[in-house]
C-alpha cells in the first residue's frame, strides 16, 4: 500500500464512522471531532476514545480506557495486529463499556 492508498482508505473509515455517529439514535451521548486526521469520541462521563492515522506504518491506532490498540489494512478491512479483530467491532464494544450503552454499528 503507498501513502495516498492509505489516505484514501482511512478516510472512508472516518467518514463512515462520522457518518454511523451522526445518524446514531441510540441511549449513549457521544460527542465526535476531527481535527488534523485525529477523531476524538467524548462520552458523558469524561472518558475519550482516539482514533489516529500512523502514516508512516499505514495504521490506525485506538486509544480506548482499556487500552490502545494497532490496525492494519487486510483482506479489505482494518483488523488488529495482535487480535485480527475488525476494527469496527472493536470500536463498538469500546463505545459501550464507556458510555454504558449498548451501541453497533449499523
Amino acid at each position: 500500500m503507498n501513502d495516498s492508498e492509505f489516505h484514501q482508505l482511512a478516510d472512508q473509515l472516518i467518514f463512515h464512522i462520522e457518518e454511523q455517529l451522526d445518524n446514531y439514535d441510540g441511549d449513549a451521548d457521544i460527542d465526535c471531532e476531527t481535527n488534523g486526521g485525529v477523531m476524538t469520541l467524548s462520552f458523558e462521563n469524561g472518558s475519550k476514545i482516539i482514533i489516529n492515522r500512523q502514516e508512516p506504518f499505514h495504521q490506525i491506532w485506538l486509544a480506548t480506557k482499556n487500552g490502545g490498540y494497532h490496525f492494519d489494512y487486510r483482506d479489505n478491512q482494518w483488523v488488529c495486529d495482535r487480535s485480527s479483530n475488525g476494527f469496527i467491532s472493536v470500536l463498538a464494544q469500546a463505545i459501550t463499556e464507556q458510555s454504558g450503552k449498548s451501541f453497533q454499528f449499523s
